[in-house]
Formats: structure tokens, sequence, C-alpha cells
């Protein structure tokens, strides 16, 4: 299956297709596209879009805070792993504007802005990232299984 997003990912947009690899669709292929051509894009190639003003995959609110894309597709796709739904925590951080992020979201929005700079392109990108989110949902999944609850302590 194809999916398409908008250009120069930063977090979220790197997020869901390490998710959707790694969880849902192992062959995906990725296009990043300008903004004005996501929905073009997606309709020529058949493709679903993601992260992206209208789409189905992208940020809502829920009980009052943001959710993003991220969490978008472990809904769609009724995810239920829990070092997933911990690794949401610290992606939704990261991307969204929460008044109390875990301590982990700044560091994985720093790498992100790293990655993306010295990137060649957004397929590059996600070859960069990739690694740190297996990391990331390693050490969730570490967290979960020492018995530590996805709330975090501040």
């Amino acid at each position: 299956m194809k999916w398409v997003t908008r250009e120069h990912a930063k977090v979220d947009r790197i997020a869901c297709p390490w998710l959707i690899t790694r969880f849902v669709d192992s062959k995906a292929e990725f296009l990043f596209v300008p903004r004005e051509k996501v929905d073009e894009t997606a309709k020529r190639e058949g493709a679903i879009a993601f992260d992206t003003p209208g789409a189905a995959l992208t940020h809502y609110q829920e009980g009052g805070q943001e959710r993003v894309s991220f969490d978008a597709v472990i809904r769609k796709y009724a995810l239920k792993d829990p070092a997933l739904l911990d690794l949401a925590e610290i992606v939704r951080g990261a991307d969204a504007s929460l008044s109390n992020p875990r301590p982990e979201s700044a560091g994985l929005e720093a790498a992100a802005m790293g990655y993306r700079a010295i990137a060649k392109d957004d397929q590059d990108n996600m070859r960069l990232q990739f690694p740190l989110y297996d990391a990331l949902y390693d050490y969730c999944r570490q967290r979960i299984e020492k018995g530590k609850t996805l709330e975090h302590a501040r």
C-alpha cells in the first residue's frame, strides 16, 4: 500500500511510517510531497494520506487533549501493545502542544530536528530515524515489563 504525507518530516511524519511498517503494513511505500499536492497524489496513487489537514489519520482532540497522527494510526488499526501506547505519549509530547509532556519528548523532538537537518531527503530521514524509534520502542517495552505505569512522574 502507498501512503502519502507532507514533505520535510520531523516527528509525527517519521513516527507514523515507522509504526505503519512495523505494525500495519511491512511493505508500505511512503510518498512525501508539498502540502498542496497531498490530496492530488493520494487520489492519483491510490495512497492513504496521513498527518495532513483533512486526512482521516491526522491530529484530533480526545478528552480535551491533542492527539497526533501516530495516535490516529494506533486507533484506526486497533493496536493494543502497551509499549506502543507508552511510545505514543512520547511522540505526542514531541509533536503536539501539551502542558505536561513526557521528559523523553524533548529529546525526541531535538533528535528529529537534527535528523531532518542532516538527511538528504525525507526517505533518507526515515532511514536514519527508524533505528531511533526501534530503540524507543524497546525502551518503552522494558518500562512496561519492569512494571512501570504508563503515567509518568514529574
